[in-house]
């Protein structure tokens, strides 16, 4: 499991390929088509 842990963090979905910034952290995990997303880069 991978949380959300600094701002500016970028996810991919593996399934979809949606990708996602982190603009504020809220903590939590991100989830997309039902599977964790996957961190690209800090």
């Amino acid at each position: 499991m991978a949380n959300v842990s600094n701002s500016g963090e970028v996810y991919e979905c593996e399934i979809c390929g949606n990708v996602v910034e982190v603009k504020v952290v809220g903590g939590g995990e991100l989830v997309c088509c039902g599977k964790p997303m996957l961190l690209q880069k800090k």
